[in-house]
């Protein structure tokens, strides 16, 4: 059996960032978390198989988008997402 293999500083700060989307999720209205949680992870999935690990640039491009989304959806009013 091998050892775990250890993430990088860019991996765990795309982890980090998901485990706050799932966390701002919660504070939303129960009748729309369903659509937070399934918005939040296709975000998360459309661009996994399409990127390389080594495309820095890209990933920290996207980290900026997705935590100005973040910012945008913990606002108190926004009570829910539409779907497009």
């Amino acid at each position: 059996m091998s050892a775990p293999r250890k993430l990088s500083g860019l991996q765990k700060d795309v982890l980090r960032l998901y485990r706050d989307c799932l966390r701002a999720v919660r504070t939303k209205p129960e009748e729309a978390q369903p659509r937070f949680y399934a918005f939040t992870r296709r975000e998360f999935e459309k661009n996994i198989g399409s990127m390389k690990r080594t495309d820095v640039k890209a990933i920290e491009y996207l980290m900026r988008i997705g935590r100005r989304r973040l910012e945008q959806y913990r606002n108190p009013n926004v009570r829910d997402i539409g779907q497009g």
